[in-house]
């Protein structure tokens, strides 16, 4: 989900202790798990690009279960899951990270989950344990929503926009801009959020307006908010003219951690009436080789010691109810209480239809 934390991943590796492979996009059992025997000591996560996690936390999980974590991180969520869906049944891991409530049908619909109810799930936050099956586990949450450069305004003295409706304002022409709903999560959570926020039967007319105010329209995040995007560290580098972007509700922190010295206030800032939620979910891939690894690592991150550790690493928010978020999150971060969503039904019922109507309607 969380795309966010490619802008920090650089900065981020040289902490890391894990064992990290590179998908290759082949049939990936270099180095896998998936090709260790039952009895293997090393449990393989399939992951996209954004995992990321403390080394101290890994070897808690080795101490306390005797399993080896190695990582084969994926491309973007979308890329890792089709990878996965191309190689079902014998899959490249043993547990699969990163498929959120805008795609989980997808996996679900192809088979791509062993049942399994992870220890710990009732400390888990009840609206995030959509599948009754129990074929994945909630890790985390992340609100999308749009940010804004806050001296941006502060200089045209021009109230940044709140809500959905505030962005087809004339004040706002051609500030926004967002991601590809066709190809990227936090495009598609974006119109996700116009849909639950006009409903069915108003988000075209929305994008219609939207476009003709000026909307960009890029590929993915990391040109979006890196490149377009004047409030962010890339974005001054490569002098973006766009003060408006699609991105997280956990950006504002992200730019503070990595600012140096370190601001006393967020140079970005959230329209929270923008923003639709996510979550993300792991689930035991079909096929396993180590399915009682996964299982443990499964069980591992619902505990505490790894929820409590993905905010600075991943910038999403814990699902485990008693979980602690750090200062940087509570000072800097917004926090979204009660974000529009779409069902996940209604999501597989309409996901393909939605995206090619906007498709239609915003890129011809």
């Amino acid at each position: 989900m969380n795309t966010t934390t490619k802008y920090a991943a650089t900065a981020l590796a040289a902490a890391f202790g894990v064992t990290v492979l590179a998908g290759c996009g082949d049939d990936g059992s270099t180095g896998s798990g998936a090709s260790k025997g039952s009895g293997s000591t090393t449990v393989t996560l399939v992951s996209h690009d954004s995992f990321n996690v403390s080394d101290k936390v890994l070897k808690a999980f080795t101490k306390e279960t005797g399993y080896k974590v190695e990582i084969l991180k994926s491309g973007d969520a979308g890329a890792a899951l089709n990878q996965e869906i191309l190689t079902k049944g014998s899959p490249r891991g043993d547990v699969f990270f990163g498929v959120d409530n805008t795609l989980l049908s997808r996996a679900l619909d192809n088979g791509l989950f062993t049942a399994y109810e992870a220890k710990g799930l009732d400390t888990v936050a009840a609206d995030t344990q959509t599948d009754g099956k129990r074929r994945v586990t909630p890790v985390d949450t992340g609100d999308i929503c749009v940010n804004y450069d806050k001296k941006y305004f502060a200089d045209k003295k021009l109230a940044p926009p709140k809500t959905f409706d505030d962005l087809l304002k004339p004040a706002y022409k051609n500030l926004l801009v967002t991601e590809n709903a066709a190809s990227s999560s936090p495009g598609l959570g974006f119109l996700l959020g116009t849909i639950a926020a006009q409903g069915e039967d108003g988000y075209e007319a929305y994008w219609k307006k939207l476009k003709a105010n000026g909307v960009k329209v890029v590929d993915g995040w990391e040109q979006a908010y890196n490149e377009e995007f004047s409030g962010s560290a890339g974005g001054k580098k490569a002098n973006a003219d766009r003060p408006l972007v699609v991105s997280y509700a956990s950006s504002p922190p992200v730019e503070v951690l990595y600012a140096d010295p370190q601001p006393k206030e967020a140079p970005t800032g959230v329209a929270t009436g923008t923003c639709f939620r996510q979550t993300e979910y792991a689930g035991l891939l079909t096929g396993a080789k180590n399915e009682a690894g996964g299982k443990a690592l499964l069980d591992f991150m619902i505990s505490k010691t790894f929820q409590e550790d993905m905010p600075l690493n991943m910038f999403v928010n814990p699902v485990v109810k008693d979980a602690t978020l750090p200062e940087l999150f509570t000072k800097f971060g917004e926090k979204i209480d009660t974000p529009p969503t779409v069902a996940p039904e209604k999501i597989t019922a309409n996901r393909e239809q939605w995206i090619q109507s906007w498709q239609s309607l915003v890129l011809k």
